[in-house]
């Protein structure tokens, strides 16, 4: 069937990490479950109500030409409670990429770096509660 998006959802979002089994066992302590698909240099976890996958790449395998560093992109993550799991994910060693900042109309983000390098953001998000109550129903 035809669908009139080019974009029809997040797919797979992945991070590069060079001590890939350290990020594997951070990321399974902070997503609270191991990697569903694993093979040599990757990790994958389903995470939140839509299911969507996280990969962890050993940094062997990043794209040429990639540069070091945080991108120009961030990936926000809906949380419940952006300040307890910014406070969360500080403990654990990740460090303040971006403030808490409040948008206007109930939006609240904040990033952070994971101890790997890679902007985590997380968010409340009014929006994606709409979405989710009314894909409930």
């Amino acid at each position: 069937m035809a669908h009139p998006n080019t974009l029809h959802g997040m797919a797979t979002m992945t991070f590069f990490a060079a001590d890939h089994e350290a990020a594997k066992k951070w990321y399974s302590e902070l997503l609270g479950i191991a990697p569903y698909f694993e093979m040599p240099g990757y990790a994958e976890f389903r995470i939140g109500d839509y299911q969507h996958e996280l990969g962890l790449i050993d940094s062997k395998y990043t794209p040429q030409g990639a540069t070091a560093g945080p991108g120009g992109a961030i990936v926000y993550w809906h949380v419940e409670d952006v300040a307890a799991t910014q406070a969360k994910l500080l403990s654990m060693g990740a460090t303040a990429f971006e403030e808490i900042t409040d948008r206007g109309h109930g939006f609240v983000t904040a990033s952070v770096l994971d101890p790997f390098g890679n902007v985590l953001g997380i968010m409340f998000n009014p929006h994606y509660l709409e979405i989710l109550a009314a894909r409930s129903k």
